[in-house]
């Protein structure tokens, strides 16, 4: 049923009547010699066009559009060519765009009467015939009485227009015979009118609605005609400049099953074609593109040129691929206050043959949207002498990537879309291989089970939905592949859950449309087990990349795996009540007491100090265990050179001993500072300068030198004299 679009058929409805006379106020000056002008000739007056001339302009720069993208000449294959003998099926299978260019415009005038100005045929679909046709009917006849003249004939005569067959929908009828029912029929009617108020435009609507209706009785019974599925009505209402519209804007609105209507309120001028120019854009499914910097030669300077731009029209698929990418160079223009969106490319120097081969992967012919302006007719006559252009992506830094290129075959021009990745016709490259900085880290044995899970297997037999309906087993494995692929990161370093053992059984249940209770169960287990290897502190495989080989903090790397695991069981939170609670049981193991969190707060601020002082240690080891040794080498032979000295000034009689000479120590007692396994802080290496350096400068405690381990006992009298005095008081008791 939807083998044909609205796109299929479209039918303009022109007001004729006297009111359509009135100028536009809009004055267009066509004086040519404003500048070299002999004196004593009057300048000649500017003109202004009629409401008429207005609509018929537009409509025509709508047909040309259409027919520049879309000709009718060349059209895909016949759709008997289409189907085969038992191809009933497929030929209402076909996608609509294979047909768009079948496109058909029918033109219909109204004053007292309708007139149809062509057919559906083919020999009619071209602009001369409708600019001939438009020629003999001439303008509006301002005498004519209004009362006579009304815009309901040409909506009733647009309506019984639909209701006829085009040559495509009668071949596709003739082909399936008994079925010709299937064959869809829809239409568009455009009518371009001056409407006396919002009123009046629910008048026209009722009108049309009402005549579908009885037209579609009469096809029922009919061989030739066909019902109206569905009818797109656009009511455009045109008025004159400085005044202010009497019809308000109104978008799409159902008015029936087989109806739709939108209004639109037009200024007549310039507005009008930008308003029209907007409306095949929509109806068509096009897409804009702004060629900037076309280097043209002056007419008043030969030697010297300028930039211009020219804005093209094309189908919206040219663009699939550069809207994918994260700069899709979209903007916003105002033109004759129509506000549209345009991708702008930049034309690309050195220009190129047709004899140079590109990789391309689509080609779409363009129309331009200013077609009489002089950078778009140069552009057009550039091209068609067989030329072709290369446009890039306008790029503020970096190199620039050439992505479409505008050339032309058969006399007509077309946007070919040029491949900026690596071409399919290359030998793809191997997955492990490293080489220019590719990813290397593909969970390539995870994608191959993920395929193996998800793999498509004729049915057997059918199953039942819940409401009774019967169950699509394409929609079951398109909701399958949508719950497997809700979170599965693609690359070993950007996961650790998925690199874990211990998660996999919940991994695995998770992704389930539905869980029982030992699902839930075993998934909780799961949890545990991880709340257990946390507690024992046990390592994660967490990546390194960019680390320089140390990893994060043990507590870090169990925070990145709750938060990854929260994050795939979110995920799913949707998928039944039982993944709630499997969320539940894993925010409240993650839930920990005040006491653990701040024992955790400062054994991690421990951790950080040790690492800041082993990052120091090991910066400069080397130089000082070098310094050390040095050290001790000297200090050794002063204690040796002392000694020494201190022997013969002991040996001489009438040399008394120096107060503040040190204690007698031989070179065997010196110790060298013990060697501590592992590496020394900063702060140890520091107290032991000190110390050595306080050491030379006073004379040792005595009692410390007759103590163990350095510490002396003070006040040991005192133990004597408490004893001493605790026995005499108890002599005195006694006696």
């Amino acid at each position: 049923m939807k083998l044909f679009s609205e796109a299929h058929k479209t039918v303009f409805v022109v007001d004729h009547c006297p009111y359509m006379a009135e100028s536009c106020r809009q004055t267009v000056e066509f004086d040519m010699f404003t500048k070299n002008r002999a004196p004593g000739i009057i300048p000649l007056a500017p003109i202004s066009k009629s409401l008429w001339t207005c609509a018929v302009e537009s409509a025509m720069e709508y047909c040309r559009i259409m027919y520049d993208i879309f000709p009718a000449r060349k059209l895909p294959a016949t759709l008997s060519s289409m189907t085969s003998t038992s191809g009933d099926q497929r030929l209402l299978t076909v996608a609509p765009k294979q047909l768009m260019g079948a496109t058909r415009v029918n033109f219909i005038v109204s004053d007292s009467r309708a007139h149809t100005l062509n057919s559906w045929g083919q020999e009619d679909q071209n602009l001369q015939e409708l600019m001939a046709a438009l020629a003999a009917v001439g303008p509006p006849n301002p005498r004519m009485d209004p009362e006579c003249c009304s815009v309901l004939h040409g909506l009733v005569e647009a309506v019984e227009v639909l209701c006829k067959c085009t040559d495509y929908q009668h071949e596709a009828r003739t082909t399936l015979m008994e079925n010709a029912d299937r064959v869809s029929n829809r239409g568009r009617i455009i009518c371009i009118t001056n409407a006396k108020s919002d009123s009046h435009v629910r008048m026209l609507e009722d009108c049309v609605q009402e005549t579908i209706h009885e037209h579609n009785k009469l096809a029922a019974s009919s061989d030739n005609l066909m019902q109206i599925q569905h009818c797109e009505l656009v009511l455009i209402h045109t008025y004159t400049a400085g005044e202010d519209s009497i019809v308000s804007d109104r978008p799409r609105k159902d008015i029936s099953l087989a109806l739709t209507s939108e209004v639109h309120s037009v200024r007549a001028g310039r507005q009008l074609p930008a308003k029209l120019t907007s409306l095949v854009q929509q109806h068509f499914d096009l897409a804009s593109t702004t060629i900037t910097n076309i280097p043209m030669k002056e007419e008043q300077h030969a030697n010297t040129s300028a930039n211009y731009d020219v804005e093209l029209l094309h189908q919206k698929d040219a663009h699939t691929e550069l809207l994918r990418s994260v700069d899709p160079h979209l903007s916003s223009t105002n033109r004759d206050s129509a506000i549209k969106e345009t991708v702008t490319l930049k034309w690309c120097t050195p220009r190129t043959n047709n004899v140079e081969l590109h990789y391309c992967t689509g080609a779409y012919r363009i129309s331009p949207v200013d077609v009489n302006s002089r950078p778009s007719s140069c552009l057009t006559n550039f091209l068609l002498n067989g030329r072709s252009v290369l446009l890039e992506q306008p790029r503020k830094s970096g190199s620039k990537v050439i992505s479409h290129m505008l050339c032309s075959h058969g006399g007509e021009i077309f946007l070919h879309v040029l491949s900026s990745v690596r071409s399919i016709l290359e030998d793809p490259p191997s997955i492990s291989e490293g080489c220019g900085g590719r990813v290397t880290d593909y969970r390539i044995t995870d994608f191959g089970e993920f395929m193996r899970e998800n793999r498509l297997t004729p049915v057997m037999e059918r199953g039942y939905l819940m409401d009774g309906s019967m169950e699509v087993p394409l929609e079951r494995a398109k909701a399958q592949l949508e719950r497997h692929t809700r979170y599965w990161p693609m690359i070993i370093s950007q996961t650790t859950i998925f690199n874990m053992q211990a998660v996999v059984p919940l991994a695995s249940l998770i992704v389930k449309e539905s869980l029982t209770d030992d699902d839930v169960l075993n998934c909780q287990k799961t949890i545990y087990n991880l709340v257990d290897m946390e507690r024992k502190n046990d390592h994660l495989p967490i990546s390194t990349v960019g680390t320089r080989g140390k990893g994060s903090k043990r507590d870090e790397q169990y925070r990145i795996m709750w938060n990854e695991l929260e994050t795939l069981v979110r995920a799913h939170l949707n998928n039944s009540e039982k993944h709630q609670r499997v969320l539940e049981c894993l925010l409240a193991c993650r839930s920990k007491p005040p006491e653990e969190e701040e024992r955790k707060k400062s054994r991690r601020k421990r951790e950080d100090k040790e690492d800041k002082s082993e990052k120091v240690v090991k910066d400069y080891e080397p130089e000082k265990s070098w310094q050390d040794s040095e050290r001790l080498k000297g200090t050794l032979e002063r204690e040796k050179e002392e000694l020494a000295e201190a022997e013969i000034i002991k040996d001489s009689p009438d040399s008394p001993e120096p107060l503040n000479k040190k204690p007698r120590v031989s070179i065997g007692e010196v110790q060298p500072p013990e060697k501590v396994k592992g590496p020394i802080s900063l702060l140890a290496m520091w107290t032991n300068r000190i110390n050595t350096a306080n050491s030379r400068k006073h004379q040792e405690f005595a009692g410390r030198l007759n103590s163990v381990n350095n510490k002396a006992e003070l006040y040991q009298h005192l133990k004597e004299e408490n004893g001493m005095e605790t026995h005499e008081n108890g002599k005195a008791s006694r006696q």
